[in-house]
């Protein structure tokens, strides 16, 4: 699972972080961080899906999120024991024995 984090996060990281500074074009000397590069990517883009090029970070943000929760519930399947202990816990109570278990 750590390994799947570090897969997803590194290019979220990577595509938000060259998104937003190419954005304010804060390109520190590097070409692939300029306004131009920017809007020429997504020029390309919007060309080959045919739709505009602003549609597109919105479709990406929402692409990213929906990736993002469906990797959280892959998360949380994984560890339900602990979080029912955890829930548990928190009210007050002791989790039940007689609950049944799934392997």
């Amino acid at each position: 699972m750590r390994y799947i984090l570090i897969f997803w996060g590194l290019p979220m990281g990577l595509i938000w972080g060259w998104y937003f500074l190419s954005l304010h074009d804060m390109h520190f000397g590097f070409f692939m961080l300029t306004r131009e590069v920017h809007d020429y990517t997504f020029a390309i883009y919007g060309q080959i899906l045919g739709i505009e090029p602003a549609a597109i970070p919105p479709l990406l943000a929402r692409a990213c999120v929906i990736d993002t929760l469906i990797l959280l519930a892959i998360f949380a399947f994984r560890r339900r024991r602990a979080i029912q202990a955890w829930i548990a816990a928190r009210r007050g109570g002791y989790p039940r024995e007689d609950a049944p278990r799934s392997a």
